[in-house]
């Protein structure tokens, strides 16, 4: 069975990746990068500070630990357990996949971005849930962020799905032990929260 949904991950792969567009590599490639969203994370962290001015210290900190989370259980963990091949690194696909810009490390199960991105993703939408609403927007780019990691040939759909779904049960978890942290410093202190306006 395993062996059958690795082979159907591998020809969804080598579908979406040969549906290619030379103007669109380089696009693909800045959408993939880190820095390229920067101003994302600071407007989403002037969301909270603004919005949630007595919860404000939970919140970043919850995120941060998601994402810290996410990014070190894949890369530090999954990644070197599994041992699964990025299929750039996978010689059966040397004359069969686009690879533009390089390749990254040897494995690729589960894919970081992907994990951090729904990570990111899950965690606003329940921050969001009280008083900013409508962060279900950020599922869309945190799909897109992570489409682009097959795209470049680094990674199968079941690594980006993989790592999706884990990002996502994280962010819960995380926003869980949030609540918790919270109302027993309330119980504790008889504040909102650690910031208190």
């Amino acid at each position: 069975m395993i062996e059958q949904i690795k082979q159907w991950d591998e020809a969804l792969f080598l579908f979406l990746n040969q549906q290619h567009a030379s103007w669109l590599d380089p696009v693909m490639l800045a959408l993939t990068g880190r820095y390229i969203w920067i101003p994302l994370y600071l407007y989403l962290l002037y969301l909270i500070i603004r919005h949630y001015p007595g919860e404000r210290v939970w919140y970043i900190l919850g995120l941060i630990l998601t994402i810290v989370l996410a990014d070190q259980l894949t890369s530090s963990f999954m990644k070197p357990f599994f041992e699964r091949l990025r299929p750039c690194h996978d010689a059966r696909w040397d004359e069969l996949i686009r690879n533009y810009a390089g390749c990254g490390g040897r494995y690729g199960f589960a894919s970081s971005h992907a994990a951090n991105t729904f990570a990111l993703a899950a965690f606003m939408q329940k921050v969001g849930k009280k008083r900013l609403r409508r962060m279900g927007w950020l599922f869309a780019w945190a799909g897109l962020v992570s489409y682009t990691r097959i795209y470049l040939g680094v990674h199968y759909p079941m690594d980006v799905l993989v790592g999706a779904v884990l990002g996502i049960i994280l962010a819960w978890l995380v926003w869980w032990i949030t609540g918790m942290g919270n109302r027993l410093w309330q119980a504790r202190f008889g504040t909102a929260g650690i910031n208190t306006p």
